[in-house]
């Protein structure tokens, strides 16, 4: 008999669809049930042992709330008996949707098991779950946006390391770092069989796109770092793990149902007997061709465009050429920004990494890009490639031409009658939150509101020392620090300016987005030691 190993994760939802995910412990037949007749079935596909499935579900009611289960060759596994929560449900949005409700956030460190001590302090998406439960009609995000690190391939928890231990050995590299699939494999179980996480993964629908630690921390900092990376015996086979369990494990269920059945891929993978050398095919020629592959995707609720950009593999690393999007990247992005601009009233850019940062921040990685491209000189350049390594200076600042295209293109989407009311660039990545808006010199900004979000970490942690940097960074002091460092590099004078309009806030913490028409109200919350969420700040953006 076929058993429930991880799932379900409902992902993708529109008015009459939706998708949910499930990872089975042999082939079977997977189906979601719905009690008024809607539902769908898929058969389970192979990769390298595992068995997993996307199942379409159809028939849905848009605007309602469908409980559902899930069965396995047509024996019920979902929801388990005895569960504590309630029944998992796919929520629908109305056609005519007048608010659509977006969570979001980062980088969630696996919460050890119930009853251990948590070494990061409370985790957000459990007080979440927790929340939800204890009050089914409770206000509840109609997609959560997972932005990357969902889960740490170089630094795993002590059970991990045990069973790497047991596997084999951690005295040749990469050492307590996960090595293969099977082993990218037991990330996901660590973090998604958290009881109160798996029952909210459930019920609510979910985008996620990957950030470094899905593959190794600073993963694509540079050309040099790649050629290092390279060199090494274990770096081939780790990231073809990487890209393939992403593959399975989150970016299958960011695309639509139109999208899967055009995708040669899948459909490929679904009809072979085994699937896995045709992934760990793909997933070499995204390693070679970074531009062959397309990460990022596009996804509409309502009147919300929203669009989930890969800053992390569709890098062109040569500093002559250096890009945070590759030229097709860079295309699609402007073509789905500018595709009918006047049938959203928000749009919103997720990238992992942040656009606007602490001002000193922002000019230390702008300086050093111009060090390593060798404004001052070959010495200068080493120096500046080894200081980009060790202080992780490699958001959109250290690649100045693609900070400048982002703001250009936000300025052109943002700007004239059919402009929405608000640009909003959802990023985590730095473990603090905050809000940052730009300004245009001479009055020559857009129309829309325009807003970096950044919210971080879900579930981690950041040193004291850290903390008080990035205060620091947003001070008088250290934008005069920044000007000379900017001064040194040569660097000309950033397209726009920005003030921070709240934060910096420290914890483990969710933004939410409440969009209604042409409105926006913008709240964080932060986990408690009681498993509650706090709310600290609460504001309308669009005011």
């Amino acid at each position: 008999m076929a058993e429930l190993r991880l799932g379900p994760l409902l992902r993708y939802a529109d008015g009459a669809t939706a998708t949910v995910w499930v990872e089975a412990s042999r082939p079977c037949t997977a189906e979601v049930r719905c009690p008024d007749g809607a539902g769908g079935t898929a058969p389970t596909f192979q990769v390298a042992g595992h068995h997993y499935a996307l199942i379409e579900v159809g028939g849905l009611t848009p605007g309602t709330a469908t409980a559902y289960e899930v069965l396995l060759d047509d024996a019920p596994v979902w929801p388990p008996p005895g569960s504590r929560f309630p029944p998992s449900q796919i929520r629908t949005l109305a056609d005519d949707a007048a608010e659509v409700r977006v969570a979001f956030g980062s980088c969630r460190w696996a919460a050890p098991p119930a009853g251990g001590k948590d070494p990061v302090g409370p985790d957000a998406l459990d007080s979440l779950a927790t929340r939800l439960a204890a009050d089914p009609t409770a206000e509840r995000p109609d997609v959560l946006l997972l932005l990357g690190d969902q889960v740490y391939a170089d630094e795993v928890s002590d059970a991990t390391k045990e069973k790497i231990a047991a596997r084999r050995g951690l005295e040749d590299a990469p050492g307590a770092e996960v090595a293969d699939f099977e082993e990218y494999t037991w990330l996901y179980y660590e973090s998604w069989l958290d009881p109160e996480v798996r029952w909210l993964l459930s019920t609510v629908p979910t985008c996620m796109v990957f950030d470094d630690h899905d593959v190794i921390d600073d993963w694509n900092t540079s050309a040099s770092w790649l050629a290092d990376m390279r060199a090494t015996p274990w770096w081939h086979e780790r990231l073809l793990s990487g890209l393939m369990s992403y593959w399975v494990h989150q970016h299958l269920g960011n695309l639509t149902p139109a999208e899967l059945a055009a995708d040669a891929l899948y459909t490929a993978v679904r009809e072979a007997a085994d699937g896995t050398d045709l992934l760990r095919d793909f997933a070499g020629r995204a390693d070679t061709d970074p531009a062959s592959v397309r990460w990022s995707y596009r996804r509409d609720f309502g009147r919300v465009r929203l669009l989930m950009v890969d800053s992390r593999a569709a890098r062109v690393l040569d500093e002559d050429e250096r890009s945070m999007l590759d030229p097709g990247e860079r295309t699609w992005l402007r073509e789905q920004a500018l595709d009918d601009t006047g049938s959203y009233d928000h749009l919103l850019i997720g990238t992992s990494l942040p656009w606007l940062l602490p001002h000193l921040v922002h000019d230390a990685e702008e300086w050093d890009a111009a060090l390593c491209r060798g404004e001052r000189g070959e010495r200068w350049a080493r120096f500046g490639e080894k200081l980009r390594r060790g202080a992780d200076l490699e958001h959109w600042a250290a690649f100045p031409e693609s900070f400048t295209a982002l703001a250009d293109l936000i300025a052109e989407v943002g700007t004239g009658t059919r402009a929405p009311a608000s640009v909003l660039v959802l990023s985590g990545d730095v473990h603090h939150a905050y809000a940052a808006e730009p300004r245009w010199p001479d009055g020559t900004g857009p129309d829309a509101r325009v807003l970096q979000l950044t919210c971080s970490p879900v579930h981690n942690s950041v040193p004291q020392s850290i903390r008080v940097g990035f205060r620091f960074g947003w001070s008088g002091v250290a934008r005069a620090l920044g000007r000379r460092l900017r001064r040194h590099g040569r660097c000309p004078r950033p397209p726009v300016s920005w003030r921070r309009t709240g934060g910096p806030w420290f914890g483990n913490q969710l933004m939410s987005l409440t969009l209604r028409g042409r409105s926006a109200r913008l709240r964080l919350e932060r986990a408690r030691g009681d498993g509650r969420l706090v709310t600290v700040t609460d504001s309308d953006l669009t005011a």
